[in-house]
This record gives structure tokens, C-alpha cells and sequence, in this order.
């Protein structure tokens, strides 16, 4: 697989981020796609045996689009910056917690698990599965592993500033109860990515974030 013609496209694309460019290069895009194809191809492939309800999944079931969905009149790019995939059971748009891969030059590739932004029914459940089990949440955040491969943690960004409905602002578990997002990632330079053992490396941390992932989904049933 050849992740380096992957990043010099998506560089390209970065500084001619419109389609007049785009239709003159649609050779390279089709090149740096089938590249990234076989890259989740191999990684489904592999990812059956941590996570056996991804079975059955393609890549085109994963993938996400290049083309933004959502953008907005301020924004004069047409394309996203990275190629990327969200291999989860029901495929990238279902409502499970999963596993994700971004390839974006820059050092801004990263490796992913959880849920980025459950839907407010999902939200109250995991809220509701960390208040009544807490010790097994801390348990699964403060695993060698998981914290050896996700040193960041938890991703704490749009985190509400008070206690959500509910719960008691003084709850001992209040910092994790405000959370939006139960997601976990870490970043990959760009010679990351080019190494040999790369998809070996994005395994082993979602190896690592099954049981994470497994408590949101257990959660949200």
C-alpha cells in the first residue's frame, strides 16, 4: 500500500481546496482513494478479530466522503483535508461507538475509538452507565493499556460547564458525567504513517479501546 502517494494528494488538495483543480487531478484522487481503499480494506480485515460485529462491513460501508456535507457560507473549501473511515458495527453512520482512522499530512493523522457525539437519548445512558458504575468506567479509563496508547484520554473539548440534569454538581464523578463526548484518539506524524509497521500500530490501540468501546455500546443497548 503506498500511504505516501495518500498524504502528497491530500497536501496538494490542501492548497488547491477547490474543484476546478479537483477535475484536473481526478486521476490522483482515484489513485490516493484505492490506496486508502486497500488500507481499510486490510484494516476490516484484521479488526474481525477484535471486534467480530464488524463483520460483513466493505470499505465503501466506512469511508467517509471527501466532499464536505456541511459547509457553510464562510467556508470557501470544498473538500475535506484527510481521508478517513469509521469502522463501527452498521457501518460509519450507525449509532455504535467504533473504531476510526484519519490519514491527513501534517501530523494531523490520528487513530480514534468511542463515540464522538451520542444523540441525547445515547448521551443520558452513558451518563446514567458511569453514575451507576463508575468503578468499572475508571477501571476501563485508567487501564495500562488503554492509557499507554491513548496518553491524552478522553477527549474533554465542548465539556458543559455545569452538572447536566440530574446529578449533583459536587458528584464525585462530575468531571466525566459533563462530557459530550466519549472519544479517544492519538495523533500519527507523517513518517507514522509511512512506517511498515503502521497498521499493525492502529490495531493494537483499538486492541486496547475494545473495552472502552464495549462499555459505551453496553450502555447505550
Amino acid at each position: 500500500m503506498d500511504r505516501a502517494c495518500i498524504l502528497e494528494f491530500l497536501r496538494q488538495l490542501a492548497a488547491n481546496n477547490h474543484k476546478a483543480w479537483m477535475d484536473e487531478h481526478r486521476a490522483d484522487y482515484q489513485q490516493a482513494r484505492g490506496e486508502f481503499t486497500a488500507l481499510i480494506r486490510q484494516l476490516l480485515h484484521e479488526l474481525q478479530e477484535i471486534e467480530p460485529a464488524t463483520r460483513g462491513l466493505t470499505p465503501a460501508d466506512v469511508m467517509y466522503r471527501l466532499h464536505k456535507n456541511d459547509r457553510s457560507q464562510r467556508d470557501p473549501e470544498t473538500y475535506k483535508r484527510h481521508l478517513s473511515a469509521g469502522l463501527k458495527p452498521g457501518g460509519r453512520h450507525s449509532p455504535w461507538a467504533g473504531y476510526f482512522v484519519v490519514l491527513e499530512p501534517g501530523g494531523e493523522s490520528y487513530v480514534g475509538a468511542g463515540r464522538w457525539e451520542p444523540e441525547p437519548q445515547q448521551l443520558a445512558r452513558i451518563r446514567q452507565e458511569i453514575h451507576y458504575n463508575a468503578p468499572a468506567f475508571h477501571a476501563l479509563r485508567e487501564a495500562p493499556d488503554f492509557v499507554r496508547h491513548f496518553p491524552a484520554g478522553l477527549d474533554r473539548s465542548d465539556a458543559l460547564k455545569t452538572a447536566p440534569k440530574g446529578y449533583d454538581r459536587l458528584d464525585p464523578d462530575i468531571e466525566w458525567l459533563r462530557l459530550k463526548r466519549f472519544f479517544v484518539w492519538r495523533p500519527f506524524s507523517d513518517a507514522e504513517v509511512l512506517r511498515p509497521d503502521f497498521m499493525k500500530q492502529v490495531l493494537t490501540a483499538w486492541r486496547a479501546a475494545k473495552p472502552f468501546v464495549d462499555f459505551l455500546n453496553e450502555a447505550v443497548k
